[in-house]
């Protein structure tokens, strides 16, 4: 059985990852291929365990070191519970978030460097990265408006951090989409929700589909 295929879609606070996940879960389901959509940190029950610790709560509540190993023992499970045999059976996964995540938060946004984060990223992801990764960018201001409104009551702790925190923020993800073209696409999520669906599809057409 050919193995599946493992999608993310990245990008800061408000950027609409969520509204587009359903929509590209959708569209593949409707080509008959079966989709797992999950998130992190989350995606498995010790992983939303682990979940509240990091969105809930004051934003300096832990240490940016702390931080990072919680999202990495929540992608430890997330992992082993969900991704690993999702993929196995040869259906596809699309995660709201994964480590390209915790390597523009903690490592840029929070100052832990690429290198600590990718001795964990190595660790714990090995090569289980996603072939597909869509980098939703949108400017900060116009994104932290968006996620102001989100229907998730208390699960604002990022939301909470400055405004330079997120500037920073929206520049890693760039930078890391600009490191790794074969595996990225960037999107301008500032635009409506029918074009920014389009523009998901038509990446998604030719690079897994064609």
């Amino acid at each position: 059985m050919a193995r599946g295929r493992f999608i993310t879609l990245e990008g800061g606070e408000g950027a609409g990852k969520s509204t587009q996940i359903k929509r590209l879960a959708a569209k593949l389901e409707a080509q008959g291929i079966a989709v797992v959509v999950t998130r992190e940190p989350g995606g498995a029950p010790g992983a939303e365990a682990i979940r509240e610790l990091l969105v809930q709560g004051e934003p300096g509540r832990w240490t940016p070191r702390t931080e990072a190993l919680l999202h990495f023992a929540a992608r430890e499970e997330h992992l082993a519970r969900t991704i690993r045999p999702v993929l196995g059976r040869g259906d596809w996964v699309i995660s709201d978030r994964f480590v390209d995540s915790t390597m523009a938060y903690q490592g840029v946004a929070q100052g832990l460097g690429a290198e600590f984060i990718g001795k964990l990223q190595a660790l714990v992801v090995g090569k289980d990265m996603p072939v597909l990764t869509l980098v939703l960018d949108i400017a900060p201001e116009a994104g932290l408006a968006r996620a102001s409104g989100r229907a998730t009551p208390g699960e604002d702790r990022y939301e909470r951090m400055n405004l330079e925190f997120h500037q920073t923020l929206r520049q890693a993800f760039l930078n890391i989409a600009k490191k790794d073209p074969k595996r990225c696409s960037v999107i301008d999520a500032s635009q409506d929700e029918d074009t920014v669906a389009a523009a998901i599809w038509a990446i998604v057409q030719a690079r897994l589909l064609a």
